[in-house]
């Protein structure tokens, strides 16, 4: 079975207006997508955007940003390295950050259906020591900056799948505004992260929500989007198979090796 195709759906398509006939991106119209967050033809306000063709009017021809966003599938980690982080994010946030929904078993350490989670994935940690951003996180933590709960994030369990995909994502540049970038049915597109509270020096780094708003845009928006890779593998499946079948399988071993293994050994010593 092929990949899902994030622009199955798309309702607004952007062009080059020296090519009028190929698309160079487009997204599907979720709550919340403003005239503002689509500079184009169209005067920059908050009105909704609406469905159509949008076309750039350049004196020079448009060029296409190369940058190739991070592949992140589902994470599968144990916890050698991560329950530390993991126990931290929870006491601070107790609720899905996204939705608002609250953990009402917190108190006796039950959190079936809610999920911790790395702003910036676990599995390129060698990516975050060579770009130095250690230097985003203000707060001291066990197991590495990286591992910071200015990095982490509890969520719901689906939203964690949604997040991780992708598909939802905080742009912190304007008002810290929830994005869809998919249907949603909770109600959250255009809605506001709760950054409660707004002092905490413990709370998610905002040039990391920068980073995953970014690699979101790439993810959905450039071109024809990037392939959703298959996660729900049932029992005795041939998951290596799969893998190796489906989509970037280079890329995604990588990541699934490394998404194990660093969570039980620093890699990048």
């Amino acid at each position: 079975m092929p990949p899902y195709n994030r622009s199955a759906g798309r309702d607004v398509h952007i062009f080059d207006t020296s090519d009028r006939n190929t698309s160079i991106g487009g997204l599907i119209l979720t709550a919340g997508i403003t005239n503002a967050n689509l500079d184009i033809t169209i005067e920059k306000d908050e009105s909704p955007l609406l469905p159509g063709k949008y076309y750039i009017n350049s004196l020079d021809p448009i060029q296409i940003n190369n940058e190739t966003p991070l592949t992140r599938m589902i994470s599968q980690q144990t916890r050698t390295r991560v329950q530390a982080f993991c126990n931290a994010v929870r006491s601070r946030d107790r609720r899905c950050v996204i939705t608002g929904r609250e953990v009402l078993t917190a108190q006796y350490d039950l959190w079936a259906g809610f999920e911790v989670t790395h702003i910036f994935p676990l599995a390129f940690e060698g990516l975050w020591k060579e770009y130095n951003y250690d230097h985003w996180i203000k707060s001291p933590s066990n197991g590495g900056k990286i591992n910071s709960t200015q990095n982490g994030l509890l969520l719901r369990s689906d939203i964690h799948q949604l997040f991780n995909m992708y598909f939802i994502s905080i742009n912190p540049d304007d008002n810290y505004k929830i994005v869809c970038f998919t249907p949603n049915g909770d109600g959250i597109a255009g809605k506001h992260f709760d950054q409660r509270p707004p002092d905490d020096p413990q709370r998610p780094a905002e040039e990391l929500l920068r980073w995953h708003f970014r690699q979101a845009v790439l993810v959905n928006m450039k071109g024809a989007g990037e392939p959703v890779f298959e996660h729900d593998f049932p029992p005795g499946s041939d998951i290596v198979g799969s893998i190796l079948e489906g989509p970037k399988a280079a890329k995604r071993m990588e990541f699934e090796l490394f998404g194990r293994l660093a969570t039980q050994f620093d890699l990048t010593e």
